[in-house]
């Protein structure tokens, strides 16, 4: 019996990422998509999740799991906070898209730090929609692991703008030189958004040694692993 997983998105743009990680989901699942951009776009234009932005988060996830879907992601960061809350109304798994990125980072800058100093982990983003989120959940699922870390949080409005107005080639480079700036200070990088995987993989191809983490192979991942134990 072929079992139905739903991802729901806030950019249409990442669905062929999405769409090519479906390869790690055992072969009896099927992928259902649903795309709502307006989500992200009037958190951009609030700065911030509002009682409705959540309201209608919590709706596509409800809807999700009333149609037999066996369990639901969500793929944009900005929208985490309502994802957790939707979380509680479901009997079926429900995962925000950032979760296993931060782990990851978490554990590999605990590794990298040992027992003599504070793990340091940098967290970037372009909207500022994402990056509140993402911060709580660093600090949040560190304190869950009982370590305590470090952050350096970065804004990069620019390349936000850049990428808005169809620079890709501006906004990787900003990307890439905060990424360059950071290698040396921190013991890990976390990527608040997807769409800046693009630009970490260009720079890691030119020798970037730091360990930097995106969320869409590592929350696919995860998917897989809580769909096997299904």
């Amino acid at each position: 019996m072929t079992r139905r997983v739903v991802l729901l998105h806030t950019v249409s743009g990442l669905l062929p990422v999405f769409g090519e990680l479906g390869a790690k989901l055992p072969a009896d699942v099927k992928v259902s998509n649903i795309v709502d951009e307006s989500l992200l776009a009037d958190a951009l234009a609030n700065g911030a999740l509002t009682a409705a932005i959540s309201r209608r988060v919590v709706d596509h996830v409800v809807s999700a799991a009333d149609s037999g879907a066996v369990a639901v992601m969500a793929t944009c960061s900005s929208i985490g906070p309502a994802v957790e809350l939707a979380a509680q109304l479901v009997d079926v798994p429900v995962l925000r898209v950032d979760t296993p990125m931060v782990d990851t980072a978490i554990e590999t800058a605990k590794a990298a730090a040992g027992t003599e100093r504070t793990p340091r982990i940098a967290v970037l983003a372009t909207a500022k929609s994402t990056l509140s989120p993402t911060v709580d959940l660093v600090r949040r699922r560190a304190e869950h692991a009982s370590v305590e870390v470090d952050l350096d949080v970065r804004l990069l409005a620019e390349a936000f703008t850049a990428n808005a107005s169809g620079d890709a080639a501006r906004h990787d480079a900003i990307i890439a030189e905060a990424l360059q700036e950071l290698a040396a200070s921190v013991d890990a990088i976390v990527l608040a958004q997807a769409s800046m995987a693009r630009a970490a993989a260009s720079v890691s191809d030119e020798g970037l040694r730091t360990p930097t983490f995106s969320s869409p192979g590592l929350a696919m991942s995860r998917l897989a692993d809580v769909l096997v134990r299904g």
